[in-house]
């Protein structure tokens, strides 16, 4: 999802009620589709709340969300997006330092919904094609996403997303790895998605 650096993109605080032994809280860069997405995750069930400014001020405002309760798990969820290679990378690396789990995403968070109908291959892709690429495979199964307006997750999308998730994890499991091995960055890392470690997570309970 594009985003200008003169604009505060929104912020989504989501709090999962404990599952089987294990409690979430997901801190989401994205105002709709993330939260959206999380949201129709019954076990744990995920709300959303809250507001913030960038990559590094997420981590921020994870910290500040994960002492009004106690989690077992804290995740960021953020983009790389126009950040620069910097700032993302640094806020990982906060990220990580805090004890906190990062579902990233470079370029955007679409990219993991891309790798449930497509084998991509872990090549740069720019985030200006994920809305058409989604919509040629959900369009002719009676499926819409306006990535380039509300940017919500339908049920009937989800639907869709949850038959594939599978194939997802593999295809993002094995780019990311091809990434770690060749020592490549985070934010040289285009195209790769650490979502589906957050989602096998999410699946485990």
């Amino acid at each position: 999802m594009k985003r200008k650096n003169s604009k505060s993109p929104s912020l989504k605080r989501t709090r999962a009620t404990k599952g089987v032994g294990k409690t979430f809280l997901i801190v989401c860069e994205g105002k709709n589709t993330e939260p959206n997405y999380f949201n129709h995750f019954r076990k744990p069930t995920i709300k959303a709340k809250g507001t913030g400014c960038n990559t590094i001020s997420l981590v921020g405002e994870a910290e500040k969300y994960s002492k009004q309760e106690d989690y077992d798990e804290v995740w960021c969820v953020f983009d790389k997006d126009d950040f620069s290679h910097k700032d993302f990378n640094q806020a990982i690396t906060i990220a990580k330092t805090k004890s906190f789990k990062v579902a990233y995403s470079n370029e955007s968070f679409e990219y993991w919904f891309v790798l449930h109908f497509e084998d991509h291959q872990g090549g740069a892709m720019s985030r200006r094609h994920y809305n058409a690429k989604i919509n040629g495979y959900i369009n002719p199964l009676g499926v819409f996403y306006d990535g380039n307006g509300d940017k919500k997750v339908s049920k009937e999308f989800f639907n869709l997303l949850k038959d594939r998730v599978q194939d997802a994890i593999g295809r993002a499991k094995r780019n990311y790895q091809i990434h770690e091995d060749n020592g490549t960055t985070p934010a040289n890392s285009n195209s790769s998605t650490t979502v589906y470690q957050l989602v096998e997570e999410i699946l485990k309970y």
